[in-house]
C-alpha cells in the first residue's frame, strides 16, 4: 500500500482507539466503581444500575449517528471525526471527576449519565465516520484489509483499558481501585483524546469523498430524506449488524465479568483471559479483512453466522465450568475467531452500500439503531438473565440473534466489486484492480 494509504489508516485508526478506550474502560472498571454511585447493598442490582447507564450511551448513539453522520457527509470525514473525539474528551473529564453517593447523593449519577450521553453521541458518528473514511481512504483491492483496522483499533483500545486494569489490580489494593484508583483511566483517556484531536486537525481527506460530484451543492445531501431512498440498504444494516453486536459484545466487555461473576474466577485471573484472547483476536483482523478481498465478504459473514448459532450455546456452558487460565482462554479465543468474520469487515460492507453522499449517514444511522438494541443491552440483557436464575436464557439469545443475521447474510448481494464512486450505477472494480 502507498505511504499516505497507511497515513490516513493510521490517524483514522488512532483516533478509533482512544474513542474506544474511552468507551470500554466504563464497562471493564464498572465493578469496581458501581457502588461509588449507588446505595450499599445488593452488588448484582448496582452493576445492574452502572450498565443500565452504560446502554444509555447506546441510546444516544443513533442520534449522535444522525448529528455527526450528516456532518460527514456535509462537511466532509475529516470534520465528523475531529468533532467525536472532542465530544470524547469531554466524556472522559467528567467521568473523572463524578462526585460520588457518599458526597452528592444521586448527583453523581446524573454527572455519569451526562457523560455516557456524550460518549453515545460521540461513537454514534465515530464508527461511521472511521469506517466509511478506512473504506475509501484506501485501493479498491484492498477495502477489506484497510477498513480491518477499525477493529483493530477498537480491541487495541479495549487492550489498553485491560492492561491498565491488571496493572492497577497488581499495583493497587482492593479498597484503592474501589475507592479512587478507578478514576485513572478516565483521565489517561481524556489525554489521550486531546492528542488525537491535534493529529486529525491535519489529516487528509478521502480522494472519494473530495471528487464526488456535487458534493457541494446537493441541499439533500447527509439528510433523512437521502437516506429514505436507499430503506433496503438501511433495514439490511440493522439486520446485518444484529447477530455481530451480540456477539462481539458477550466475548469482549461482559467476558471479563461472565468469568469472574459466574466462572467463579478471580477478577485479575479473568481480566488476564480477556487480554490475550483480544490481543489474538486483533491479530486476526487483517489477516481476515485480506481475505475477504480475495473470496468476498458474503462467506466470511455467513461463516461467522453459521459458528455463531451452533457453538455458542455449548461455549458459553464449557466457560462456566472452564475453572482455570488455560480452558477458558481457549475457549473465548474459538469463540472470538467465530466473531471476526464479522468484525473483520463489517465497516466496509455497510460503506459498500452506500452512494458517496449518504454513506456516512446511511453506515452511522442503522447501526447506531441496531447497537441500541442489540449491543448496549448486551451485558444487561445477560445480567437480568442472571438475576432471574435462568443464566442460560441469555445464550439462547445471542444464538437467535446471529440466526437472524444469517438469514440475511444468505439473501444479501456480494459488495466487494462495487466501485465506490458509482455505488447504485450498477459499476463494479474491474477484476485486475481487485487482483491487484
Amino acid at each position: 500500500m502507498e505511504r499516505e494509504q497507511w497515513k490516513k489508516i493510521w490517524v483514522g485508526s488512532a483516533g478509533n482507539m482512544v474513542e474506544w478506550f474511552d468507551w470500554f474502560v466504563y464497562a471493564s472498571f464498572a465493578v469496581y466503581f458501581a457502588d461509588s454511585f449507588f446505595p450499599k447493598g445488593n452488588d448484582t442490582a448496582n452493576l445492574m444500575n452502572t450498565m443500565g447507564i452504560f446502554a444509555v450511551g447506546f441510546f444516544m448513539r443513533p442520534v449522535g449517528g444522525w448529528l455527526l453522520g450528516r456532518v460527514g457527509d456535509r462537511r466532509g470525514r475529516k470534520a465528523a471525526l475531529t468533532l467525536t473525539v472532542s465530544l470524547m474528551s469531554a466524556s472522559a473529564i467528567l467521568i473523572a471527576v463524578a462526585p460520588t453517593y457518599a458526597v452528592a447523593g444521586y448527583g453523581g449519577v446524573a454527572v455519569l449519565l451526562i457523560a455516557r450521553m456524550l460518549q453515545g453521541l460521540s461513537v454514534g458518528g465515530e464508527y461511521a465516520a472511521s469506517a466509511t473514511y478506512l473504506t475509501e481512504a484506501s485501493a479498491p483491492g484492498r477495502r477489506g484489509f484497510a477498513s480491518s483496522f477499525q477493529y483493530v483499533s477498537m480491541t487495541a483500545g479495549q487492550l489498553l483499558g485491560l492492561g491498565l486494569l491488571i496493572a492497577l489490580q497488581r499495583t493497587m489494593s482492593e479498597a484503592a481501585l474501589h475507592s479512587w484508583a478507578w478514576r485513572i483511566p478516565f483521565v489517561l483517556g481524556a489525554l489521550g483524546a486531546g492528542i488525537i484531536f491535534y493529529l486529525r486537525r491535519s489529516m487528509l481527506e478521502t480522494e472519494v469523498y473530495a471528487e464526488d460530484e456535487g458534493a457541494h451543492a446537493d441541499p439533500e445531501r447527509g439528510t433523512l430524506k437521502a437516506l429514505l431512498a436507499h430503506k433496503r440498504e438501511a433495514f439490511l444494516v440493522i439486520a446485518l449488524t444484529m447477530g455481530g453486536t451480540v456477539a462481539y459484545y458477550t466475548y469482549t466487555t461482559y467476558l471479563t465479568k461472565y468469568l469472574s461473576g459466574s466462572a467463579g474466577m478471580s477478577k485479575p485471573t479473568a481480566s488476564l483471559v480477556s487480554f490475550c484472547a483480544l490481543f489474538l483476536f486483533m491479530c486476526l483482523q487483517p489477516l481476515a479483512g485480506r481475505l475477504s478481498d480475495r473470496i468476498g465478504r458474503r462467506p466470511l459473514l455467513i461463516t461467522f453466522a453459521v459458528g455463531s448459532t451452533f457453538l455458542t450455546v455449548p461455549v458459553m456452558l464449557l466457560l462456566r465450568h472452564a475453572g482455570s487460565f488455560w480452558p477458558a482462554l481457549g475457549l473465548s479465543l474459538l469463540a472470538l475467531v467465530v466473531v471476526t468474520g464479522y468484525t473483520s469487515i463489517n465497516a466496509c460492507v455497510k460503506a459498500e452500500l452506500f452512494p458517496t453522499g449518504i454513506r456516512a449517514l446511511g453506515v452511522a444511522l442503522p447501526y447506531a439503531l441496531a447497537n441500541a438494541l442489540f449491543g448496549g443491552t448486551a451485558e444487561y440483557v445477560a445480567l437480568w438473565f442472571k438475576n432471574g436464575g435462568i443464566e442460560s436464557g441469555y445464550y439462547w439469545y445471542v444464538s437467535g440473534c446471529a440466526a437472524i443475521s444469517l438469514i440475511v447474510y444468505l439473501t444479501m448481494r456480494e459488495t466487494r466489486t462495487i466501485d465506490l464512486g458509482r455505488v447504485g450505477k450498477e459499476s463494479a472494480v474491474p477484476d485486475e484492480v481487485l487482483a491487484s
